[in-house]
């Protein structure tokens, strides 16, 4: 009972810190503009310039140093490095709050991109504390946290921002901070002595991580269809606003009104349907039931006529919460206890490298299409790519043939995998 308790205290935790971290990044979305006008004395035009490099420099330092956090928990435990990040992203969020000048933002963004990555931690955690065949509910905490900070994160900005700019960053600061206060008292380390390894510097780096994974092959291949996911996801920051205020002329608070709506339907679908359909079908199933709706909402979104008309295809995107849990559960299996925060350190760099290129590589392409030199004016050409790659990223995950390669002899578990 003792050991249930401290794990439901754990997972609490883990929902809390990650909740957090993306509150602080949802509050920017509203705000950010008129700070970095206000410090760079630029039109609105001007500052999205800044806030593209901005967005890119906290891709990067994710990229680079989610691989170092990772491997890090796995030598010294969860406990010390989760609340270092969320002290680190305390400090990330005063000093935005107090910037005198642009390069303090960059600065920020430079800690919060490192910071932000402790939810590799977060996903180790969440191996350790749950029996394997339960993973996929509790990885699907990540994504609940996910979508109710990023419901909660913009329409707090926009408010708190109203009063003053620079408001929501403090508030932010206090929260991850009292967040810190809780794990230092409250979480207990998930990871035991006789189960850490040495830090090693060269699998500490995002190459030498997914080098490291040329062990399990299949993990590696699975990393493939993660690149693939996280294309057609970036398609939807990248391009969402600009789409439904071209084609259907919605103001900024119907933009706002549309974000809120995913954040319900993400926080719901993964916090309630990856519970009920992940443990009745599969994690293979699943998988593909995750791909699959995503790729038809992508379809409906490009091709939807009326506005109205998103909201609708928004129900069927919530089955894509579906896929990454289930992937996160598949490739947990596929190394030993040890290896788990390299692991999700590896996973996290895959997805900030990509997140590094893709929002450029869909807004040009939502760009051309929607400008003078196109063949043929279709702005929703983001979200049927957005749609091609989860196609394609099925027939990578088909093609990869997931086995949990960490338990060998247990010809049994291979054939429930399968199933």
């Amino acid at each position: 009972m003792g050991q249930n308790k401290t794990s439901r205290t754990a997972l609490v935790f883990i929902f809390i810190t990650v909740f957090i971290d993306v509150i602080g990044l949802g509050i920017i979305i509203p705000v950010a503009p008129k700070l970095i006008s206000q410090l760079t004395h630029v039109g609105l035009s001007d500052a999205a310039r800044y806030g593209g490099w901005l967005f890119m420099i906290y891709a990067a330092m994710q990229f680079l140093f989610a691989p170092v956090i990772g491997n890090l928990s796995d030598r010294f435990g969860r406990r010390p490095v989760l609340i270092l990040s969320l002290l680190v992203l305390s400090l990330d969020y005063a000093i935005t709050g107090l910037a005198p000048t642009i390069a303090w933002l960059f600065v920020a963004r430079f800690l919060s991109g490192m910071a932000g990555a402790s939810y590799t931690t977060a996903s180790a955690y969440i191996a350790d504390v749950t029996p394997p065949e339960k993973r996929a509910a509790s990885f699907g905490l990540i994504g609940a946290a996910f979508g109710l900070g990023f419901m909660f994160g913009p329409p707090l900005g926009g408010i708190l921002g109203d009063i003053w700019v620079r408001l929501p960053f403090f508030v932010s600061a206090a929260l991850a901070m009292a967040n810190a206060a809780f794990g230092f008292f409250v979480l207990a380390e998930s990871l035991s002595k006789e189960k850490r390894r040495r830090f090693e510097l060269w699998r500490a780096n995002p190459f030498g991580a997914l080098l490291a994974l040329r062990r399990f092959p299949y993990v590696l291949g699975l990393c493939g269809v993660i690149v693939l996911m996280r294309i057609a996801h970036d398609s939807s920051p990248a391009t969402w606003t600009y789409y439904t205020m071209l084609k259907y002329h919605w103001t900024t608070a119907q933009v706002g009104y549309s974000l809120m709506a995913i954040g319900v339907v993400t926080t719901v679908s993964y916090g309630g349907l990856t519970r009920l359909v992940i443990p009745r079908i599969g994690e293979v199933r699943s998988v593909y039931a995750g791909l699959a709706g995503g790729a038809l909402a992508f379809v409906g979104f490009a091709f939807a006529s009326e506005g109205w008309m998103m909201y609708g295809w928004m129900l069927l995107f919530a089955l894509v919460s579906l896929a990454m849990p289930a992937m996160s559960a598949i490739m947990s299996k596929g190394v030993g206890p040890t290896e788990q925060g390299e692991l999700q350190g590896a996973i996290a760099s895959v997805g900030s490298l990509t997140s590094i290129g893709a929002p450029v590589v869909m807004s040009q392409l939502f760009a051309y299409f929607t400008g003078p030199q196109a063949p043929v004016y279709f702005p929703g050409a983001a979200f049927l790519a957005a749609s091609l790659c989860l196609v394609l990223a099925a027939l990578v995950f088909a093609r990869v043939k997931p086995q949990p390669v960490n338990k060998p002899a247990d010809p049994q578990g291979a054939v429930e995998q399968q199933t």
